[in-house]
């Protein structure tokens, strides 16, 4: 029927529209931060507490962490944190500790335990130990340059700057679960970050850079306020304009580590950060359909031009899929070395990466459940995490009742 055929292809030709525009508009975002102008705030000459909630071991975790050792900035110390006095990360903070005799080095051993975060319980055990009043949270898969702490904690010089966090790259080992980990975040989470950020939202925090004073953290309810929320470092940015106060990206680049063994890794890794979003927004989560670029244009094309071939809604469907797929190769290209050899290595990944991602998105939609750290939680509508008992082994279970 004709109409149906026309509304088929005003469907489709508004869902393409609709990706090749935030498509654009991520490429459009990518561009403006690089060549913004940024204004050099003068350094802030205070003494700094860096804090470094640890979990066991990880690729690269001594170059990691050593990149913190070895900062410019006049005064500072370093406090790491671990729950479990057998964690094997405790061998990287001794080697440390004993290759910079002269750094400021904490090892806090707490199983003290205040919620079901247990990255915010472990930050609570640490920061009793933390000396000044400037605070640097960082994740340990954070690699640095020697001028970092100088830079991020610059625009603490303003009293109306709140908090400052950082954007990051990934860079992944070599397998190929990394290399996709690596990609969604290179790829689609900083662009949509970024995106958001020339659209006037001011939010976002991320736990690769968390700086701000010790008086602004008290001020917003502490640490206590956070130990049952997923989403940690987002709550800490609001809490943080509650206060009136802004926050800051910090012009200067993180690096982190990705490293995942295997699908079943990646996937509960990602599926955790998206149930966040859909966490935080509810109603906007839905439409994210948009930014999954390959799959979505594929599904809209195909119909697009069987029903409306060799028309011009045709060559509109084919133009504005072009578009799409153009953009698409820019952020594939935007965070990669320009070797051609190492542009074109995981070129065959990106329509794996973005299906991937719509299978993630769709079981975000399932139900609030998340694995983090090998546990299992329930996700309510704030963000709280409610632990999940686990299934007792069948040995232990009581023997099923007799029937008389």
């Amino acid at each position: 029927m004709p109409i149906v055929r026309e509304l088929i292809q005003a469907g489709c030709l508004a869902v393409l529209c609709a990706v090749a525009a935030y498509e654009a508009l991520a490429v459009a975002a990518l561009l403006w931060w690089r060549w913004r102008a940024v204004p050099k705030d003068p350094a802030l000459d205070k003494p700094v507490s860096v804090l470094k909630p640890l979990c066991g071991t990880e690729p690269g975790l001594y170059d990691q962490l050593r990149s913190f050792c070895v900062q410019d900035h006049p005064e500072y110390e370093i406090v790491f944190g671990i729950r479990d006095p057998a964690d094997p990360a405790r061998l990287t903070v001794e080697r440390l500790a004993a290759e910079f005799p002269h750094l400021p080095i904490t090892l806090v051993s707490d199983p003290q335990q205040y919620g079901n975060n247990l990255k915010v319980s472990n930050l609570i055990n640490m920061l009793r130990h933390a000396r000044h009043a400037i605070l640097v949270i960082s994740d340990s898969d954070a690699k640095v340059g020697p001028d970092y702490l100088t830079q991020v904690t610059a625009a603490l010089q303003d009293p109306r700057v709140g908090l400052v966090t950082s954007l990051y790259r990934a860079v992944s080992t070599p397998d190929i679960w990394s290399r996709l980990a690596a990609m969604y975040i290179n790829e689609w989470y900083m662009p949509s970050v970024l995106l958001a950020r020339m659209f006037g939202h001011q939010g976002y925090v991320s736990g690769q850079t968390i700086c701000l004073r010790r008086k602004t953290l008290e001020d917003s309810g502490g640490l206590e306020m956070l130990t049952d929320h997923l989403a940690e470092d987002h709550r800490f940015g609001e809490r943080v304009q509650q206060l009136g106060l802004r926050i800051v990206i910090s012009p200067y680049p993180v690096t982190c580590m990705q490293h995942e063994a295997s699908l079943r890794s990646l996937f509960q890794h990602e599926l955790r950060w998206l149930r966040t979003l859909h966490t935080l927004a509810p109603h906007g989560f839905r439409w994210l359909f948009v930014t999954f670029c390959l799959p979505v244009a594929l599904a809209a094309l195909l119909p697009a031009c069987l029903t409306a071939h060799g028309t011009r809604a045709s060559t509109s469907s084919l133009t504005l899929f072009a578009v799409i797929v153009a953009a698409r190769l820019v952020l594939y290209c935007q965070h990669r070395p320009s070797h051609l050899r190492e542009q074109l290595a995981d070129l065959w990944l990106v329509p794996i990466r973005d299906v991937l991602l719509v299978w993630e998105w769709a079981a975000a939609f399932a139900n609030g459940r998340v694995v983090w750290r090998g546990r299992e939680f329930q996700v309510d509508r704030r963000g709280v995490l409610h632990s999940i008992p686990a299934a007792a082994p069948p040995d232990q279970l009581p023997p099923p009742a007799r029937s008389t």
